[in-house]
């Protein structure tokens, strides 16, 4: 059984060391200001730290709390791979044109490996391997990594404006600290991660980007996934392929 006190240890941990990575970035810069900062739909010049920091943040939340030994495992794997891919795309995917990921298939198709096509292929694959860490049947495997992919995908469509994400995973994360067993402690590894950020983000000092949105994304996800049975599994794939399929059309028409 997972006691109260695990959620309280995920939420403190997550919350406690994304806010000493942000604030350990933020003073150091590692390779420069160009690599870390962004400027925004308003104009304002932003820093990346908030990416990095919830990443970490999510994984040490997911691990601090008592958790069985495969939710760790699940939860450490999608969350740590979901940030990676996104920091990536950060870098790597900066002034790319494209949207959507219909246009970087298409690409693929041509021979062409873009940031977003590692984006999506990898975080499709850790999504596919955190289900198979936390169910046990083939359909229900397959559900949870099509859950713990589009959570990710979907937080980082809503990451168009300063804070949306991060209040958006605050918002979806806390009604599951009600859950039993690991999936309330799953909760509240996004839940304080986020939590930690969302100032800053509301303030346009920093963002989220590729890879906070992901990595915060994917941690969701697995609660979702910890917390459901079939049935719950196949309507949130569902929701979230609606709003992959929603988010690309209007990627699409945005792009002209």
């Amino acid at each position: 059984m997972i006691r109260h006190g695990a959620r309280t240890a995920a939420l403190l941990a997550s919350f406690g060391a994304t806010r000493a990575v942000a604030t350990g970035l933020r003073s150091r810069l590692p390779g420069g200001s160009p690599r870390w900062e962004r400027t925004n739909y308003a104009g304002r010049t932003v820093d990346l730290c908030a990416g990095p920091a919830a990443t970490v943040g999510a994984a040490v939340g997911a691990v601090a709390g008592t958790l069985p030994p495969r939710a760790r495992g699940a939860a450490t794997l999608a969350v740590l791979t979901a940030g990676a891919c996104g920091a990536y795309d950060d870098t790597a995917g900066a002034g790319d044109p494209r949207r959507g990921f219909r246009a970087h298939l298409r690409a693929l198709g041509h021979g062409e490996i873009t940031s977003g096509t590692v984006k999506l292929l990898g975080i499709g694959a850790a999504g596919m391997a955190a289900g198979a860490m936390l169910k046990d049947r083939p359909v229900d495997r397959i559900l949870a990594g099509v859950v713990v992919a589009g959570t990710a995908h979907f937080v980082n469509l809503v990451d168009v404006r300063p804070g949306r994400a991060a209040v958006a995973v605050i918002g979806l994360a806390a009604p599951g600290l009600l859950r039993r067993g690991p999936a309330g402690a799953l909760a509240a590894a996004p839940l304080g991660a986020a939590s930690a950020v969302v100032i800053d983000d509301l303030a346009e000092q920093t963002m989220l980007g590729d890879a906070g949105a992901h990595a915060l994304g994917a941690a969701l996800g697995v609660a979702v996934v910890a917390g459901n049975g079939r049935a719950g599994l196949a309507v949130h794939a569902a929701a979230v392929i609606a709003a992959a399929a929603y988010g690309d059309r209007v990627s699409r028409v945005a792009a002209g």
